[in-house]
């Protein structure tokens, strides 16, 4: 899709010949290089078509490698040169390698060997990197039998010095079904994207894609070109066209979006120092500035608008790729009859295909009844080529729901209401019906927020969520604790996906994406005619979708003022189930690593503390001493069922905090005071157990209190690279802290609980010289900078101090705070950690030396200071860490 190059330029070309020796050959080419790469900027921002700036890249590289063969090659030699692979087919970029092969026979080789040596070290010393052969015609044949990549480069070859017909023996010789029969070629070519497809469709990469490899990107593009020349001979995609295996609305979009990701490559190299083909966070504010990208507001940012154009173009160019390949895989396989599949449709090699395709141009309702034939046989393996392109062909004719028909919205609603609306509603989105028929969902599709914490898509976290709902009903994730049990109670299951396909619809408009979302909820509710009491449900699910997760995340649901509160904000259990359901799949849906058996706990936790709380009555809520009688007395049973003395018990607990009996389970409560029994009046103890999940720990600490334990605890913890979740502190009344922790490893390391017991018991010999590690921040942290800072206020019975800081994710930061804590002698009793991506939302109860409320202004506005200059400079660190 690229253009034929130019002719080469006449100032590059002349400063080229008028050079004497090699030196200042050298020193003229890459001065012409260099002056040209300048220009290609220059144009490029001015906005010259891609097109012609590959071109323009190509007629530098031809001028300087034309220049260095006649230097080098005396005219009459039996050699040929020829430019081949992405050089061969003059598609060039700024940092683009250059693929050259010397075509000649093993006499002509060995008797201009050292010449050609003497070419390419030319070439290296001019600033071009080559990759290069020198190989017979024979040798070209063996070569490319061995290794499909050289079979590739050499079908796009084009001849830069030598005889014209060079190139047309190398084709002949090359061609099937002598190597690489067209069938075993495709077989190989479409394996080869699969592994590609894999290796680069990690959540990293969604991040940070690679325009070139990724799914979606350049090389996709090439791939079914290079297929469609080996199957059938043709030059390039276009000869498709009138052979039927591509249409010309397809073939439109594939050349439109090669010109979007071609110009995001060419734009990367130019900021690049060096050929990089992912589209990383060290580039991509600047690559927007450069395509003249402007913020519209602080949810539609430039780059933010950048990115959303890149993911379109590689899901239309995944969509079309993925007929192409039916296609060439049904003409391979040869005639196969069709299966009837219902009245107007069948089964093609076992793709579900319309009789009469043409009918849907007729608009929406021909649609629906598609997905819903195609809803009834899950055997299909896909929607035919020939069926899924007259779709794409007709996208144009749905008008949106607004303006569709009753019975044709009667129809979409039946779809989400059957058994498998969520593959249904998948298949829509991907193949852009969903978009057309909810323009909302169409101005989110392909959007990405510039964060750490949306790996996804806006359009394919809301494809997640829905597929963790229908995940919910089949339970096939043990993940989510009681989901499967409380999906049953559901009166109309079918809201709670709609709850989830608007959750996040007005995301990137400005202003809350709740409310507004709930707006278009709404609207969704009326003109389809839905009940009052269901569209109430529903924009109410959409508005609140936050409450339950920052509740659970930010708040102490141990205490029952907390979970009243929220209580009265659900109402009632219909509510509550929606909202837990819709809750656990949006925090799974954000990014594969966030959702842990810790959140699955604490939602659980308080979807069940509410639930009673409504049983109850919201009239008359459940009080702390209520809560602490019942876990004491499940606790004492567990243990004395484990053959502990009820005295010896009574006689732990007697200085245990009434507090730790509202804030731990009854489990936990048995775990440590068993240990504690077993140290047999020891003065500290350290319990190490697996908890919740593979990579979770649980700690307890019973010691002598004193200042700095906190900050001793945590900083080991962070040197053993354990991550805190919860925290819990608490004092006894024999003078002991009691301090408990809820952390998980990195990601694939399995912690060892002795190690940890014996780190922490080391620590506790001498906390004062415990310090915390400094370490660097990983890169991707240094391009999301979260502004520090630190609010106060009290508790409402004013017995402490609650700080929460909010600032940019880093290695040691709880160690770091809790140092500043301790240096400033104040007491830590509670730590919430939330980490969202980059950014870290931490909430702390303080009091001072003698446990009371912190009153003193200046002393606050002095550990907010501190606390600033302690996360701002361990960021500085990080920096200089990463640039040594």
């Amino acid at each position: 899709m690229s253009a034929v190059p130019t002719p080469v330029s006449p100032t590059l070309v002349a400063a080229l010949a008028a050079a004497g020796d090699d030196a200042t050959w050298r020193e003229a080419a890459k001065a012409g290089l260099a002056a040209r790469r300048l220009e290609l900027r220059r144009r490029f921002e001015a906005g010259e078509a891609i097109d012609r700036l590959v071109s323009l890249c190509t007629e530098a590289s031809d001028a300087v490698v034309l220049s260095a063969w006649t230097r080098c090659l005396p005219a009459q030699a039996a050699l040929h040169l020829l430019a081949t692979g992405g050089y061969g087919r003059a598609e060039l970029y700024p940092q683009s390698d250059i693929d050259l092969l010397v075509l000649a026979e093993p006499a002509a080789q060995q008797a201009h060997e050292t010449a050609i040596g003497h070419f390419f070290s030319l070439l290296w010393d001019a600033g071009l990197a080559t990759s290069q052969a020198v190989r017979s015609l024979a040798q070209c044949v063996d070569a490319a039998r061995e290794d499909i990549t050289v079979l590739t480069a050499l079908m796009e070859c084009r001849l830069l010095s030598g005889e014209p017909g060079a190139p047309g023996r190398l084709a002949s010789a090359l061609a099937p079904p002598a190597i690489w029969p067209p069938a075993d070629y495709f077989h190989a070519k479409r394996e080869e994207q699969r592994q590609r497809h894999a290796r680069f469709h990690d959540t990293a990469h969604n991040l940070e894609p690679n325009i070139k490899e990724g799914p979606g990107g350049l090389r996709d593009l090439q791939t079914v070109t290079w297929m469609g020349m080996r199957l059938y001979g043709v030059p390039g995609l276009r000869a498709l066209t009138p052979l039927g295996l591509l249409g010309e609305d397809e073939c439109a979009s594939l050349e439109r979006e090669w010109r979007q990701l071609a110009r995001l490559r060419f734009g990367l190299h130019l900021l690049a120092p060096r050929r990089e083909e992912r589209l990383g966070f060290d580039h991509q504010k600047s690559l927007a500035a450069m395509l003249g990208l402007k913020d519209e507001h602080r949810d539609n940012l430039a780059v933010e608008q950048m990115m959303q154009g890149f993911f379109r173009s590689a899901a239309t160019v995944m969509r079309i790729n993925d007929r192409l390949l039916q296609r060439f895989e049904e003409q391979l396989s040869g005639d196969e009859p069709p299966v009837p599949a219902g009245e107007g449709y069948e089964l093609r090699h076992g793709y579900l295909a319309m009789t009469r395709p043409e009918r849907l141009r007729e608009g929406l309702a021909p649609m629906l009844e598609l997905f819903a034939v195609w809803d009834g046989l899950p055997e299909a393996r896909g929607l035919h080529s020939e069926t899924a392109r007259a779709l794409g062909e007709s996208l144009q004719a749905i008008a949106p729901c607004t303006e569709q028909p009753p019975e044709v919205r009667q129809r979409f609603m039946q779809l989400l209401e059957s058994r498998r609306a969520v593959a249904t509603l998948t298949r829509m989105a991907r193949m852009g019906v969903l978009a057309r028929y909810l323009p909302a969902f169409g101005k989110v599709s392909g959007r990405m927020q510039y964060d750490l914490f949306h790996v996804y898509t806006v359009d394919q976290h809301t494809l997640t969520v829905l597929a963790h709902m229908d995940g919910f009903a089949r339970r096939v994730d043990e993940r989510f604790a009681i989901a499967h049990e409380v999906l049953p109670r559901l009166r109309k299951p079918h809201l709670l996906l709609l709850a989830g396909l608007f959750h996040d619809i007005a995301k990137g408009r400005g202003g809350d994406h709740s409310e507004l979302g709930a707006v278009d909820a709404r609207e969704f509710a009326q003109v389809h005619a839905m009940p009052a009491a269901d569209a109430d449900l529903l924009a109410w699910l959409v508005e609140q979708h936050l409450l339950m997760s920052v509740t659970a995340q930010r708040q102490d649901i141990s205490d029952p003022d907390v979970v009243a509160r929220f209580a009265n904000k659900v109402a009632d259990r219909e509510h509550l189930d929606y909202l837990y359901l819709l809750t656990c799949a949006d925090i799974a849906g954000t990014s594969p690593k966030l959702w842990n058996a810790w959140k699955d706990r604490l939602l659980a936790d308080l979807y069940s503390a509410t639930r009673f709380a409504l049983r109850r009555g919201l009239e008359n809520p459940v009080h702390a001493n209520e809560i602490m009688a019942e876990t004491r007395a499940v606790a004492m049973e567990r243990l004395l069922g484990e053959g502990l003395d009820q005295a010896e018990v009574e006689a732990i607990w007697k200085s245990y905090p009434d507090v730790g009996f509202l804030r731990y389970r009854p489990e936990q409560i048995a775990w440590q005071t068993r240990g504690i029994a077993e140290s047999r009046g020891g003065d500290t103890q350290v319990l190490v157990r697996p908890h919740l999940q593979q990579d979770g720990l649980e700690v307890f600490v019973r010691t002598p209190d004193r200042d700095g334990l906190f900050a001793a605890l945590v900083a080991t913890l962070d040197r053993l690279g354990l991550n805190v979740l919860d925290a819990r502190v608490l004092g006894s009344a024999d003078g002991h802290a009691l301090d408990s922790f809820q952390l998980v490893a990195p990601q694939g390391q399995a912690p060892d609980p002795a190690a940890v017991e014996a780190a922490l018991l080391a620590a506790l010999r001498d906390p004062a010289r415990v310090r915390p590690a400094r370490r660097a921040a990983p890169r991707q942290l240094r391009h999301f900078r979260v502004p520090a800072r630190v609010t106060f206020d009290h508790l409402p019975d004013g017995s402490r101090t609650r700080m929460s800081l909010v600032c940019t994710d880093q290695p040691g930061l709880l160690a770091g705070v809790a140092q500043v804590l301790r240096q400033h002698r104040l007491r830590v009793h509670d730590a919430r950690i939330a980490t969202f991506g980059e950014k870290v939302e931490d909430f702390f109860l303080l009091t001072d030396e003698r446990d009371r409320a912190i009153e003193d202004q200046a002393l606050l506005d002095k550990l907010s200071q501190a606390i600033v200059a302690c996360v701002d400079g361990d960021m500085e660190h990080g920096k200089k860490e990463a640039r040594h």
